[in-house]
């Protein structure tokens, strides 16, 4: 019998599924109570149920307008992260032998391990300058900006498995760099622009520091910052906020399982030619 089929590992694997989903139902028991029924119940599973936490959450906050505004935030986001980060990794998989070229992959490799505290202050001048604080462009190249290095790091990785004689061939068929890359090597991207996909439009969509900073007037905050005026303090209507809580997770959850046979492809394809 073999370790994963041994009873101390399924326990184990049994006490780390109740660690993640007790925060779930938690959410979804606090969603459906009133603040009566919260105070006098905690976390039990007893009735009565309501949906009036839900009606308060859409009508009693600027919820709709922020996820209108992380909406946005992602798709723009999303689209000028993947299309330069896919540009990028072609150019520097296939150069990779060349002392600059990988110079600049380091460079890359330098914005994921910087924290975030270092590179907060340069950020907001450069953006104060730009006249591009307290706005959402401003929000979405600072969030680009955030995300290009570790996406240009993962799908620089899937490239190197994509044989060199692809383009060879191309080539020889007469076809440029540009033409090589958007009919032949980028279909092939696929599976790891999927799951850079999921993992950028997560990192905005999660996102509370970043634009805590930037997005300071209440007309164009986020979900995560309109989630965060529900706690104030003297008071937290915990209801709504759990309201607002699963609704704000079901388009990820949505995007997730829509890209899912495509992020198992990926670590599938990046298993077994890595």
């Amino acid at each position: 019998m073999s370790f994963r089929d041994s009873k101390p590992f399924i326990v184990f694997k049994c006490l780390l599924a109740v660690v993640f989903l007790v925060p779930l139902y938690i959410m979804f028991v606090y969603a459906f109570k009133s603040a009566r029924d919260i105070a006098h119940s905690g976390i039990a599973l007893v009735g009565p149920f309501t949906l009036q936490n839900f009606y308060n959450a859409l009508t009693q906050s600027n919820l709709v307008p922020a996820f209108w505004n992380s909406l946005v935030s992602v798709v723009f986001m999303c689209a000028i992260t993947i299309i330069s980060s896919c540009m990028a990794a072609y150019i520097l998989s296939r150069n990779d032998r060349s002392k600059f070229y990988n110079a600049v992959f380091y460079i890359y490799l330098a914005a994921i391990i910087l924290p975030f505290q270092v590179i907060m202050l340069p950020m907001y001048r450069v953006l104060r300058t730009m006249h591009l604080m307290n706005t959402i462009p401003g929000y979405i190249l600072a969030m680009t900006a955030l995300q290009l290095g570790y996406t240009v790091f993962i799908i620089t990785g899937f490239v190197k498995t994509i044989p060199r004689e692809l383009d060879e061939a191309a080539y020889v068929d007469g076809a440029g760099k540009y033409r090589t890359f958007f009919s032949v090597i980028l279909p092939l991207l696929k599976p790891i622009v999927m799951t850079a996909l999921v993992l950028d439009g997560l990192a905005l969509w999660n996102d509370l520091l970043t634009a805590m900073i930037i997005l300071q007037s209440q007309k164009i905050h986020t979900l995560t910052l309109e989630q965060y005026s529900f706690i104030s303090q003297f008071s937290t209507d915990l209801g709504k906020a759990f309201a607002a809580f699963m609704m704000s997770i079901i388009p990820i959850i949505v995007l997730y399982f829509f890209t899912q046979k495509y992020i198992v492809s990926s670590i599938v394809s990046g298993a077994i030619k890595g």
